[in-house]
């Protein structure tokens, strides 16, 4: 009898042990969960607070960039406050550019045209507006794909030089239509792609075809081409493209003596003075040829 008591006190020890046992651990589960609770609202609360102080930095710095005056509105994104307003204006209303959930519109232009300005790197752009590279790189797309819808306003409808016309540079040259020409804009390329682009002053750049109006406001412009492509081939190129270079019959552009004096494009005379400086100090043409080229050269 004694011995079955002892087991049966046995048993309901180890039960009771059991028990506690469980309740314990049931216990250490639960501090475990509120503790992770506790540690997520904090990380949480931490990063909300990160953000906040991100965004405000972003903020501070977006308004010293644009908005805390003209001159340094001018110097890094090249326009004053006002022509930015209305770019972003137009962007907005006409190429159909939106806030995102995260980034405004001023913020979004003035990306685009800091790179544009001064041809600043990715990695230097996120540092600055504290965006990732990935973000930079996506929204200059977006920022650029909305220019190219406001390509009917910001580019000018050509008009002809009229028979009736008084201005001094170009009441010369009747019908036409403005001037054309080629410029080199830096580029930076792959190192096995830069024989290509090197121009014939040993710049890495890009050849870009213009055409201006006469009161210098862009008609055409046709980018893409290597430094050392001849202005005569990107022009040929120009005006066989899907979009191209139309010159109606009748009119015509003034080109320089790098491209051949055709129908639609009018040349100056070679092998004689040409540039203004050939007529400073009061010197005057000797030749009707030299006539045509100083008037040629002041338009």
């Amino acid at each position: 009898m004694a011995s079955l008591q002892l087991v049966e006190k046995k048993k309901i020890m180890s039960l009771m042990l059991k028990k506690y046992m469980d309740r314990l651990n049931m216990l250490l589960v639960l501090l475990h969960l509120a503790y992770a609770s506790i540690l997520r609202n904090k990380i949480k609360y931490s990063l909300k607070a990160i953000y906040f102080n991100r965004n405000s930095e972003r903020s501070e710095y977006l308004y010293r960039l644009i908005y805390s005056g003209d001159d340094s509105c001018f110097n890094l994104l090249r326009m004053n406050v006002f022509t930015f307003k209305r770019l972003c204006d137009m962007l907005s209303t006409r190429g159909r550019l939106k806030d995102t959930k995260n980034m405004k519109v001023d913020e979004q232009v003035a990306i685009f045209l800091i790179i544009l300005g001064h041809h600043y790197k990715n990695r230097a752009v996120k540092f600055h507006f504290m965006r990732s590279g990935e973000t930079v790189s996506r929204q200059f797309r977006v920022v650029l794909n909305a220019v190219r819808r406001l390509q009917g306003e910001l580019l000018k409808r050509p008009k002809p030089v009229l028979e009736n016309c008084a201005d001094r540079r170009w009441k010369w040259f009747k019908n036409c239509l403005g001037a054309l020409d080629g410029t080199y804009i830096r580029v930076k390329v792959p190192e096995v792609d830069k024989p290509r682009y090197q121009n014939r002053k040993g710049e890495i750049a890009a050849n870009v075809l213009a055409a201006c109006s006469q009161d210098m406001e862009f008609i055409y412009v046709f980018p893409g081409w290597e430094g050392s492509a001849a202005d005569g081939r990107v022009l040929r190129d120009a005006m066989s493209r899907k979009n191209s270079l139309k010159v109606p019959k009748g009119y015509y552009y003034l080109v320089d003596a790098g491209y051949a004096n055709c129908n639609g494009f009018l040349a100056p005379f070679r092998g004689q003075r040409y540039h203004l400086n050939d007529w400073i100090d009061g010197r005057q043409p000797n030749t009707p040829e030299e006539l045509f080229n100083m008037k040629h050269s002041s338009a």
